[in-house]
């Protein structure tokens, strides 16, 4: 099925129709349904009226209750996987204010308890310094200073004791020299003080020996619930467990190559010299 982002929203409310019509077709009530799913029936409803986008899993009990035969049942299935899908582009989010997708953001994490965030190429908010946060959005027209104390703000959720956070970042991700040498010293500090929050573990990837693998965007896992993932022109926000689960393997492996603690430690302090022996 080819990606088509502005379908993504369309394909909920033909989710909901497919299988409302399979309900009916099997001449099935919601109620016999929602018994055969071990589902309320006001869940069945919302289902069918577009109220809530229905898991996988959800989709699956559907249509095996009804018997759905397997070319129809493999498209309602391929239609439930793009209604899992959110597509976010830049470009609007822009338009609603920076400082909305902040909230957003932090209403994720209020509701989240372990966070993986695997950093390709760029630090994230949640550890960056203000000069890195103001950096990072300099090309965003307009003042955000709101979008900047945001982002600021959200960090405390680190010092949550009931959270824990995993951060692997890759070498060109701590090192790219965003900002001027002294201030990229200062980022690579914070990434050391993070580190040893008891709760955080935080990891970078050497640019050295082999690693066999080859990833291809930034992402963050959300418990094992949600995953988004970073693109030059916006975010996939993926709720299907098949891609949270894809994503959770990614993570694992790309662990595997990652140094902690104190040798993570002594990385970031040579490579915070680095740029301190380049200062003017």
């Amino acid at each position: 099925m080819t990606f088509e982002p502005e379908r993504l929203g369309q394909s909920r409310s033909d989710l909901a129709e497919a299988l409302r019509g399979q309900r009916k077709r099997a001449g099935k009530t919601q109620t016999w349904l929602a018994r055969h799913c071990t589902m309320s029936q006001t869940k069945v409803s919302n289902i069918e009226s577009g109220k809530l986008t229905p898991s996988l899993v959800d989709v699956e009990l559907i249509l095996e209750a009804l018997g759905v035969d397997s070319p129809v049942a493999a498209e309602i299935l391929s239609l439930a996987r793009t209604a899992n899908t959110e597509w976010q582009d830049h470009w609007s989010s822009r338009r609603r204010g920076l400082d909305k997708k902040q909230n957003e953001l932090a209403r994720i994490e209020a509701v989240s308890t372990e966070f993986r965030f695997f950093l390709l190429s760029m630090i994230t908010g949640l550890l960056a310094t203000p000069e890195y946060v103001r950096a990072s959005i300099s090309d965003v027209p307009g003042d955000q200073s709101k979008t900047i104390a945001k982002k600021l703000e959200r960090q405390q959720v680190l010092y949550e004791s009931s959270k824990s956070f995993t951060f692997i970042l890759t070498e060109q991700a701590a090192r790219w020299p965003l900002l001027p040498p002294m201030a990229m010293a200062l980022q690579l500090d914070r990434l050391a003080s993070v580190s040893r929050i008891p709760n955080v573990q935080l990891g970078v990837i050497p640019l050295g020996g082999h690693i066999p693998e080859r990833p291809l965007n930034t992402f963050t896992v959300y418990d094992r619930r949600l995953a988004t993932v970073e693109t030059g022109t916006g975010a996939l926000i993926l709720r299907d467990h098949r891609d949270v689960t894809a994503y959770l393997r990614d993570f694992e492996k790309y662990e595997r190559y990652a140094v902690f603690g104190d040798d993570c430690r002594e990385l970031l302090t040579e490579w915070s010299m680095i740029f301190t022996r380049q200062r003017p």
